[in-house]
């Protein structure tokens, strides 16, 4: 028997952690990384969140997992979990629960970015020459 979307999205949200937009700065001032998830289209046209990194969907699993050939180590070994963000908050659930299953500490921002605009936390403009890299790419550059 298979199961729905809302059952699968019930069990995946069961098994991550689930951060509120308000207490992410918290979070990532212990570890945790905020990997932004939604595509290049969404973060040029509604801006971008500063100090996330970003990856696109398709990608996750292989810059997340340890072990993984083309890991990121920025993601594979963060010291806190890695929280996605997705528009919505639907698509990071069940991303997280895959990365749980790989042995990730994982997570996703509640309500994604729709629920962090709601909060009303600051979104910065997108810039090309800063946005578009990935990962610790991203992090690298100084004023991150």
């Amino acid at each position: 028997m298979s199961n729905t979307l809302d059952q699968m999205l019930v069990a995946a949200r069961a098994r991550i952690q689930r951060v509120a937009p308000e207490d992410v700065a918290t979070a990532m001032a212990t570890g945790a990384v905020l990997v932004d998830i939604r595509t290049a289209d969404q973060r040029r046209r509604d801006g971008v969140i500063d100090g996330s990194i970003w990856y696109p969907r398709n990608c996750l699993e292989w810059r997340c997992a340890p072990g993984a050939e083309h890991r990121d180590p920025l993601l594979a070994d963060a010291v806190g979990p890695v929280l996605l963000l997705c528009k919505q908050g639907y698509q990071t659930s069940l991303a997280a629960a895959t990365l749980v299953d790989l042995g990730v500490r994982a997570g996703e921002v509640v309500g994604g970015f729709a629920g962090w605009l709601a909060a009303a936390l600051p979104v910065e403009r997108y810039d090309d020459t800063r946005h578009d890299l990935q990962g610790s790419e991203r992090a690298s550059i100084r004023d991150y």
